[in-house]
């Protein structure tokens, strides 16, 4: 089969396009043709720095998964040649990666693509999603609880809008532009807020009356996570999902604030609870059907012949929403 591997760490130069064998599946894998993967933060920084998560050179890196099933092992029950099926589970240590036309996957992380959902778009969802699913659910937002999202046309920013709006919250985000603004509201966030023309005090005051909110989510890192324990209220919650810096966490003390660490990857690392994300992508393909669930994707397309143009693109930060990779 084709794949982009790489054989050293480095910048976005060391991807080579070339053939590889063929992966087969083991008893409690599935075999899936890919039609398309998306490029996460997480693929260029284990690319560029190696990191202890990395999987062993030569590597094929990649996370999401949209394709087809064509075969799988004698202990699958759930998946039958030919199902649609999409989900995170490649490009770690122990794994195989997306940026290839084949891999060979445990079922547990995978669900049936939802009718609502073309490949291109489900592609775009599984690793932003199961991240943004997750903090909510340690937040333990509900109906009518106030949330403020950092980064809200993001990756993981854009599904944590649509998850907390389907729960009933007062959605808050905060973005850096007009027509990030215009995309956040179009999303279903009751307010976008331009952070570099308004202090947090100020909109805290104006949409909490000084209180804080009840879930700050942190989808950006580095200061941010500052700014997150001063928008919150006593005793909130706060959930970051960047945490790799030096942080002073003595607000977050004076407020009694609980801090959520989001790393999505450890059940893949692991093999702790993979079902979670099966049934995290089940739950996300059935309010994809309700209408309530939409990838944002960055409009420019990129083939797997030129997977390093992609990566190039995300790590200068020049993309909006995912970026989809089109293989079969």
């Amino acid at each position: 089969m084709k794949a982009q591997i790489i054989k050293q760490f480095g910048d976005e130069t060391v991807f080579e396009f070339t053939d590889i064998p063929d992966p087969s599946a083991k008893s409690h894998e599935v075999l899936v043709r890919l039609h398309a993967t998306s490029v996460n933060p997480v693929d260029w920084k284990i690319r560029r720095n190696g990191l202890p998560i990395s999987p062993e050179l030569p590597a094929v890196l990649g996370c999401d998964i949209s394709g087809t099933v064509i075969d799988v092992g004698n202990k699958v029950t759930n998946f039958s040649k030919g199902d649609e099926v999409f989900g995170c589970g490649g490009g770690v240590k122990g794994m195989g990666g997306t940026y290839a036309e084949l891999i060979a996957v445990d079922h547990r992380l995978l669900a049936k693509r939802p009718n609502s959902l073309n490949a291109r778009q489900a592609a775009a969802l599984p690793l932003v999603t199961i991240t943004a699913w997750e903090g909510l659910i340690r937040s333990n937002l509900k109906k009518g609880d106030s949330i403020l999202i950092h980064g809200g046309t993001g990756g993981v920013g854009h599904v944590a809008i649509q998850i907390a709006k389907s729960l009933g919250a007062n959605v808050h985000t905060t973005v850096s532009s007009d027509a990030k603004a215009e995309t956040a509201l179009k999303l279903g966030a009751d307010e976008a807020i331009l952070y570099n023309k308004v202090t947090t005090e100020e909109y805290v005051n104006k949409y909490t009356r000084g209180k804080g909110f009840d879930v700050v989510f942190d989808a950006t890192g580095g200061q941010t996570i500052a700014k997150s324990f001063e928008a919150s209220r006593l005793n909130g919650n706060v959930i970051t999902i960047v945490s790799q810096y030096d942080a002073d966490l003595s607000l977050m003390h004076l407020k009694g604030l609980s801090l959520h660490v989001v790393f999505m990857l450890i059940p893949m690392l692991y093999d702790v609870d993979r079902e979670s994300h099966g049934n995290l992508m089940e739950n996300a393909g059935k309010l994809a059907d309700l209408g309530k669930l939409s990838p944002l994707i960055d409009p420019e397309s990129f083939s797997l012949s030129d997977i390093s143009s992609a990566h190039k693109k995300l790590e200068n930060g020049q993309s909006i929403g995912k970026i989809v990779v089109d293989i079969n």
